[in-house]
């Protein structure tokens, strides 16, 4: 049998699989509101249907879908006036805020292509991220225009806009406010200043719709190995990502209120604060960062249905000593994202008890494929998807397929063995922006190699375990970092962990794990005993070496930096 055909072979059982194990009540095709249009119409389409409808709240601070499009529609108008045109990039250097979603919109109607850039990021990072782009202009937080000032001279740039959070933080906020979010104005000479500009100009005419085929935004990958690649998406697919998970993993209409504090400039952040609400006509209460206090206070006063947390963020919800005083029976959904605590029983029980509602895993996804590619809803009953090791991951999202091969001969592995996870999908990237090798390295016959190892097991479920680079080899046995630390979160002690591999002349490899303690337990457990009760739960060659640390490194969207941790060091 030739390649092609025990390819269609395989995916032919692939598709029974899912649909035989597909959750009674989920549609099976994406769901599109006002149709397979750009998602700056879907702006347009509920600014006419319902113009006074919030669709940023921010700390008290209002912008109805019919500001919104009448704003992003001046933005492309300033854009143009300052020699913009279609395809041309646009760095975006903001935090969470009002105006992120103004310039994003207005990005998207231009058909100019949105480059967002991490606020946390340095003079260096910046510059190569401006550089590897050619943008030569940017829209920044004046709090950030030093380091702008930096790479003004090693750059294109030509162009500098600034807004600030004085603009849109009310006088008397409706919710607790971080500190940093409270800073005063800061004077940029030389710059644009964007709302008062926005405010002055007169109502342009709309811009034609752009087409789903034109590149919408070059969303950079993490890294964490060499320098990150933009990974270049269209406006499909934005707008795809959104109706696949639309009543699957985001169950929201018209009336629902989300709540999103995922960085905006991170691909999940993109999908969950700037995208996934606007779809569904709904209001999103956005927050500047992460605070508990601020989460629980936004979920009372303004009723949320929807929201996403790292497992992290709900363990702190529920230890926080005021959970109680806070109604949170508005809450429907909650997805959690598990990075360094892992989901877990424990977490669910306590959680369901609290909130009546249950946590469930928001799933597996890369910023090639624009995430959110499975989804875990449906498999909560006893525990199935927390139970059904190695990590579970669910099923693809309509229009999504993935299968496993070898990650030398590229050929299919059956089922329930091991490979590398490959993915098909409308949102996969179209290419890495200006890499041919690491395209053509990565994108094969339409499928993403992702250097993820996974399996399908015989019903068809997806299981994630790790990156190939992580994992290790203990006597010839293969180790998951990932599993060790899901296992590492359900102990009391541990506020969370990273496990890497040192190299050991007996077994090739060993686990080590770098473990930083809850406040409250510092100094009450020792190396020796997180080691035995490890043993305990764990094959012998997986127990890992325990290394406790006072913080973990971490990075902007929350991930453990393993890079920075030595396991060579004693």
């Amino acid at each position: 049998m030739s390649a092609s055909a025990a390819e269609a072979d395989y995916l032919t059982k692939l598709h029974d699989l899912w649909a035989k194990a597909w959750p009674k009540g989920l549609p099976t095709q994406p769901k599109y509101p006002h149709g397979e249009i750009a998602l700056s119409e879907y702006l347009r389409a509920w600014a006419k249907r319902a113009p006074e409808r919030p669709a940023v709240i921010f700390y008290g601070h209002v912008t109805t879908y019919a500001e919104l499009d009448q704003l992003s529609d001046r933005f492309a108008a300033l854009l143009m006036q300052k020699g913009v045109r279609k395809g041309d990039r646009v760095a975006v250097f903001l935090p969470n805020c009002p105006q992120f979603h103004i310039v994003f919109f207005g990005i998207l109607k231009l058909g100019a292509i949105h480059v967002p850039v991490s606020p946390l990021s340095r003079a260096f990072e910046l510059s190569y991220e401006l550089n590897d782009t050619d943008a030569e202009v940017i829209v920044a937080l004046d709090q950030l225009a030093p380091v702008v000032d930096q790479v003004r001279g090693e750059t294109k740039l030509r162009e500098v806009i600034v807004t600030s959070f004085a603009d849109v933080i009310p006088a008397t906020p409706s919710i607790p406010v971080p500190d940093s979010v409270r800073g005063p104005r800061v004077a940029v000479a030389g710059a644009t200043d964007l709302l008062p500009t926005l405010a002055a100009m007169t109502a342009p005419e709309p811009l034609p719709p752009a087409s789903l085929d034109d590149v919408a935004a070059l969303n950079y990958t993490g890294g964490t190995t060499g320098m990150p690649k933009g990974c270049v998406h269209t406006q499909g697919d934005m707008v795809y990502t959104a109706a696949a998970n639309h009543g699957i993993s985001v169950v929201a209409d018209e009336h629902s209120v989300f709540l999103s504090f995922f960085p905006e400039f991170w691909i999940a952040g993109e999908n969950f604060g700037l995208i996934f609400p606007l779809f569904a006509g709904a209001t999103l209460v956005l927050l500047a960062r992460w605070d508990a206090l601020g989460v629980l206070s936004a979920i009372d006063r303004y009723k949320v249905g929807v929201t996403a947390m790292p497992v992290d963020g709900a363990v702190e919800l529920m230890d926080h000593p005021r959970f109680k005083e806070f109604d949170l029976s508005s809450l429907k959904q909650v997805r959690v994202v598990s990075f360094v605590k892992k989901l877990n029983p424990d977490y669910r029980k306590r959680w369901k008890d609290l909130t009546g509602t249950i946590l469930t895993e928001a799933s597996w996804g890369m910023t090639e494929t624009h995430t959110s590619n499975t989804f875990t809803v449906g498999f909560q009953r006893d525990d199935f998807d927390l139970n059904s090791q190695p990590i579970f991951v669910g099923l693809p999202v309509p229009g999504a397929e993935f299968k496993i091969t070898d990650f030398e001969t590229g050929e299919l592995v059956p089922l329930g063995s091991e490979g590398e996870i490959r993915v098909r999908t409308p949102s996969l990237l179209k290419s890495y922006w200006n890499k041919p090798e690491a395209t053509a390295q990565s994108l094969v016959d339409g499928w993403l190699r992702t250097g993820d190892i996974g399996t399908i097991d015989p019903q068809g479920f997806l299981h994630f375990l790790g990156r190939r680079k992580e994992m290790l080899k203990v006597k010839g046995m293969s180790v998951f970092p990932p599993e060790i630390e899901a296992l590492l979160g359900q102990h009391p002690a541990v506020l969370g962990s990273g496990v890497v591999g040192r190299d050991d002349a007996g077994k090739g490899q060993v686990p080590v794990a770098f473990i930083q303690l809850k406040p409250e337990a510092e100094g009450s457990i020792t190396p020796a005993e997180l080691q035995a009760w490890c043993a305990e739960r764990m094959a012998v060659y997986k127990v890992p070496e325990i290394r406790i640390i006072d913080a973990l490194p971490m990075t902007a969207t929350g991930k453990v930096k393993k890079q920075e941790l030595n396991a060579d060091a004693r």
